[in-house]
Parts: C-alpha cells; sequence; structure tokens
C-alpha cells in the first residue's frame, strides 16, 4: 500500500504548530535538518515540506492526498481541493485597508488599484458585492503599495495589526475572511480505498487533538444529596462518570469539562458541597 502523501508548511507562522500538532497526534514529522521528505512508516505516511503558498496547488493536482495550510491561501489558489477540518491556530483576518481619512467602506473601491497577494480571492470578494476596481497583484509585503503610489489601498491578511499603522494604514469594512489553519484534501483521495482510511485516521486523531486542547477532566467527591446539582454543572461530552465512594453518602465524579471555565465551575462545585476538586490535562482522545 502507498504511504499516504502529506504536504506541511516547511517556514512562516504555520510550520512549528502545524508540526506540533501531528506529533501530538501519534506522528513522527521531526527534521533532523532541511529535509523535504520526512516518512513515517509506523503511520504509513509521508511527509512533504513545501511553501505554504504552494501547498494547495499540489493536493488540488493530486500530486499528494492532503496537506496543512491557511484557508486564504487555500481560496485564493481556486484549485481542486477542499477544507475538511479547521485546526484552530494561525488565525487572522483578512481586511482592506487605506490611508486614515481616504476609504471607509467597500463601496468606497470602486474604480480604485487594489494592491494584493491574493488577487484570486480579493476578485471573488469584490465580484460578489459588484465592485469593480483594478486588482495590482504583488508578492510578499504589500503595506508599501500606497505610500509609493502603486494602490489606493490594500487587501490582506491582517495578524495584529502593527504593520499597518507602521506603514500608515487602518483597515475598514468587514473582514473578507476569518481564515486559520486547515486541513486539506484533493479529489482522488476519495478514489483510493487505503487513502480514504488513513485520511479518516487522521482527522479522527486530529480532532482528538483538538478536543484535548479545548477540554480538561474535572474529578471530585460530592455528597449525593446534592450530586443532581452538581452534574448540571457538569455534563460532560454523554454524561458524568459517577462511583459510590466507600464514605457513605458520597459519590466520586469524573467528567470533560471547557478548559476556559474550568476556574469558575470549580467555584460553582464548591459551592453545592464538592470536594477534592482535581483539574488534569488531556493529551489527546478519542470521543
Amino acid at each position: 500500500m502507498a504511504p499516504l502523501r502529506f504536504a506541511l508548511p516547511n517556514k512562516g507562522s504555520l510550520s512549528a504548530p502545524a508540526a506540533q500538532m501531528l506529533a501530538e497526534a501519534g506522528y513522527r514529522v521531526h527534521r533532523s535538518g532541511r529535509e523535504l521528505i520526512v516518512a513515517d512508516p509506523s503511520n504509513d505516511v509521508q511527509f512533504f515540506f513545501l511553501r505554504p503558498r504552494d501547498i494547495a496547488v499540489y493536493v488540488g493536482e493530486g500530486s499528494l492526498d492532503v496537506g496543512i495550510t491557511g484557508r486564504d491561501l487555500l481560496l485564493d489558489s481556486t484549485v481542486n481541493a477542499k477544507e475538511i477540518l479547521p485546526l484552530g491556530f494561525g488565525k487572522a483576518s483578512f481586511y482592506f485597508a487605506s490611508k486614515p481619512g481616504g476609504i471607509s467602506d467597500s463601496a468606497g473601491l470602486e474604480g480604485k488599484r487594489i494592491a494584493t497577494s491574493y488577487p484570486n480571492l480579493v476578485d471573488n470578494h469584490l465580484a460578489e458585492h459588484g465592485i469593480k476596481a483594478t486588482l495590482v497583484r504583488l508578492d510578499g509585503a504589500v503595506e508599501t503599495a500606497v505610500e509609493l503610489g502603486v494602490a489606493d489601498a490594500i487587501a490582506d491578511v491582517v495578524e495584529t495589526g502593527i504593520t499597518l499603522k507602521t506603514s500608515g494604514l487602518e483597515t475598514f469594512g468587514k473582514p473578507i475572511l476569518k481564515s486559520e489553519a486547515v486541513l486539506i484534501q484533493g479529489d482522488t483521495v476519495e478514489d483510493v480505498p487505503e487513502a480514504v482510511r488513513s485520511v479518516e485516521i487522521l482527522h479522527r486523531r486530529l480532532q482528538g487533538v483538538l478536543i484535548a486542547r479545548r477540554y480538561v477532566i474535572l474529578d471530585f467527591d460530592c455528597p449525593a444529596e446534592t450530586q443532581e446539582e452538581a452534574f448540571k454543572l457538569v455534563p460532560g461530552i454523554e454524561s458524568p462518570t459517577v462511583s459510590p465512594l466507600a464514605r457513605e453518602g458520597w459519590v466520586a465524579v469524573r467528567s470533560l469539562v471547557p478548559r476556559d471555565d474550568a476556574p469558575f465551575i470549580m467555584d460553582e462545585l464548591w459551592r453545592v458541597g464538592a470536594r477534592a476538586i482535581l483539574v488534569s490535562s488531556l493529551d489527546t482522545c478519542r470521543i
């Protein structure tokens, strides 16, 4: 059986988090140097390290089976690849920006020049809103395009906004797109049963990591007389696990709770009489 061919970013903000997530999911992705191909024979996977912008192209053309890239790069590529799982890192918003006091909304882009490194994405957005403008395609940073007179506005990914402010620009209008790292799949995968199974396992493993990052295990002891009130605070995925304690009239409870809510849930559990309240992190899981 041929190994699953998996494209990963070789650099940039998505590279390290993608490798870390796959490692947590049980895959071997470590590079000792600058290898472009890393084999993981135990999972029957080959990892190909590519430029983030090229990943959707290779996957869409069927040269590779799956990959991790940005949603913005996927949509700009216009290839036959689809997003199958958002991964929760590399989040950024895609905005129009111009000089303060200039263009203030999307309608003001009519007839203007817009510099961008994402021409297909921007062109589709403008077409959807009935706006006719001239796109100026630039590779790399576009923030200086307005200052140098190349464009009247830019369209680009905005993470913190610091670079825009430094260049004397500000965003306007609603975001064009909310982007993040995504797992993508090519159409040809569905024609190979072995590849379909490998992708299903990959998908399940990554979902397990995502859940483990969002939830923690909460254990506590609770008087049986107040357990129903406690259960309302910790409904869990299916339901909490309950076991009788040696101490008469008490039960031990275990449940998954959202990580961010755990401190508040612990406070409420204490209020209803729970004691020995413990929180443990998950490495990964299958739900």
